[in-house]
């Protein structure tokens, strides 16, 4: 089986440069509370800044609950991530699922941002439900980025 990848772009008004600083090292800020796999709330969602890094999330206690690793790391323009989240949200080592984002400029001023999960028949038998819930997500996620980036512009 499979699945297509769920594709989705947002431009914003800050040059590539500033929208793969806040992607990558602001998540915190603008990813939303309760979209998170922690049994507490966030404080901050960590994308170590190199290849191999981590990702994960951190909560008020210092309690850390990964989500993946940096594949990739080619600032400004992309970086390749490992989404180690299996379809009941729980992190799995030898699990990957990839999330690549790109940050090309725009005539005129901006950033197209373009996000690509893929890989997601791995998800196993439940893959097809899974990747309809991750197409619902990712856009309202992104939604949630380029609202904040453009209020900071």
């Amino acid at each position: 089986m499979s699945i297509a990848p769920i594709v989705h772009t947002v431009q914003v008004k800050a040059p590539p440069a500033r929208a793969f600083e806040i992607f990558t090292s602001r998540m915190q800020e603008w990813w939303p509370e309760g979209h998170a796999v922690g049994k507490k709330p966030h404080v901050a969602i960590v994308v170590e800044p190199h290849a191999g890094g981590r990702w994960f999330e951190r909560d008020a206690e210092g309690t850390e609950s990964p989500w993946g690793k940096v594949l990739e790391w080619e600032p400004p323009s992309r970086a390749l991530l490992a989404w180690q989240l299996t379809s009941q949200w729980a992190f799995d080592p030898d699990f990957i699922t990839e999330v690549e984002l790109t940050f090309a400029p725009v005539a005129g001023g901006g950033t197209l941002v373009r996000l690509e999960h893929r890989d997601l028949e791995r998800f196993g038998p439940d893959a097809e439900k899974h990747a309809a819930s991750l197409n619902r997500g990712w856009p309202s996620l992104m939604g949630e980025f380029a609202k904040f980036i453009d209020a900071q512009s």
